[in-house]
């Protein structure tokens, strides 16, 4: 849980207050501990929605993600705004990304996630179109994970400035598993339209 001075001062900083007012909100609220004696895993979770008031989306997802059993959300970074990647016509995203610290495997936070987008209406019938909700497993710890169901790190991360950017925010000196820094990927990313709200 993030202690108190650093929850006020969060919630001090006027210019990220579209994600982290949401963060410290959630994180005074999030009741739920991992157990003391158990493999606590830091996790990074992509957020992003173009649908339905965007913003309001990511904010209520991050309120359920701190519902999530066994996990405790631990910070967000602040919400930008990006072309869509995909079919073309669709709104703009609003993106972000969450850190938990959770005692869960790999797909039991899988399932878990897949079961807020489907309570934000989350359908899945065109790849990469235009949806209320995505929430994707960036990190698993530094494990390397290539099953049917989830692949982490996310195959695509070094291609999203969206993703970037934002895990930048919450983790600046982050190495993924296999060694690279993440401010190689950033100086490599594609550029794409990235506003911070």
């Amino acid at each position: 849980m993030v202690p108190g001075a650093a929850r006020a001062a969060v919630a001090a900083t006027a210019a990220d207050a579209a994600g982290t007012e949401a963060s410290s909100q959630i994180t005074a609220r999030n009741a739920r501990k991992v157990e003391r004696n158990s493999q606590v895993i830091r996790c990074y979770i992509g957020l992003g929605s173009n649908l339905d008031d965007p913003a309001a989306q990511l904010r209520s997802a991050l309120d359920r993600i701190a519902e999530i059993p066994h996990t405790a959300l631990s910070g967000c970074s602040a919400f930008y705004t990006s072309a869509p990647v995909g079919p073309e016509g669709q709104p703009d995203y609003v993106n972000a990304v969450a850190c938990v610290d959770t005692d869960l495997a790999p797909e039991a936070l899988l399932d878990a996630l897949q079961a807020v987008e489907n309570l934000h209406g989350r359908e899945r019938t065109l790849r990469w179109g235009a949806r209320t909700l995505d929430l994707d497993i960036l990190l698993y710890g530094d494990q390397v994970l290539d099953t049917e169901r989830l692949s982490v790190p996310h195959p695509r991360m070094a291609e999203r400035n969206f993703v970037l950017e934002p895990l930048a925010e919450l983790a600046p000196g982050l190495c993924l598993p296999d060694g690279t820094p993440l401010q190689e990927l950033q100086a490599q990313c594609p550029p794409n339209r990235l506003h911070r709200l």
